[in-house]
């Protein structure tokens, strides 16, 4: 036998999700069922959470509490990056390895470097603005109309200044 449900007790689950979209009950199922959840009803307020992120895979952090989920989103680097770059969502089942070609400006990387400055694993906020253009460069766009390593290199060089936080 099981044993009793604790209403106090805290649980937290990380699932990737498409924004703006109902996931598969399925892939719910086996991860909240025994929680006491609907997965019918995550899948829903997912969907609403995600509303703004429509068309990206991004990361949601579910607190289960008394059998309520609270949703948070998680963006990843890459989720903020392609969000930075404006662009209209798109279907994923008919448009697939679409390059993001966009130009985004050095002020929208420091802004998404402090979002995930809590994340990084640099000392100082340089090494955290360096990780995000690694990945505009993964991506495929550029900054103020640059190639992302070469932005880099100034940095390193000292020609562009970075704030200390």
């Amino acid at each position: 036998m099981p044993p009793k449900f604790d209403p106090n007790e805290i649980k937290v689950v990380y699932l990737r999700c498409t924004g703006g979209e109902v996931g598969a009950t399925s892939a719910l199922a086996p991860k909240i069922g025994p929680l006491g959840l609907s997965p019918k009803k995550v899948g829903d307020d997912i969907a609403k959470a995600t509303g703004d992120w429509k068309g990206l895979r991004i990361t949601i952090q579910l607190t289960i509490q008394n059998r309520q989920a609270q949703i948070q989103v998680v963006p990843s680097a890459s989720a903020l990056v392609i969000k930075a770059l404006k662009e209209p969502p798109r279907d994923r089942k008919k448009q697939k390895n679409i390059k993001h070609t966009g130009s985004i400006t050095f002020d929208e990387v420091l802004s998404i470097a402090r979002q995930m400055r809590h994340r990084s694993l640099a000392r100082e906020l340089s090494g955290t603005v360096k990780e995000i253009l690694g990945t505009a460069q993964s991506i495929g766009c550029n900054i103020d109309g640059k190639h992302p390593h070469s932005v880099i290199e100034e940095i390193n060089d000292g020609r562009v200044e970075c704030p200390a936080e």
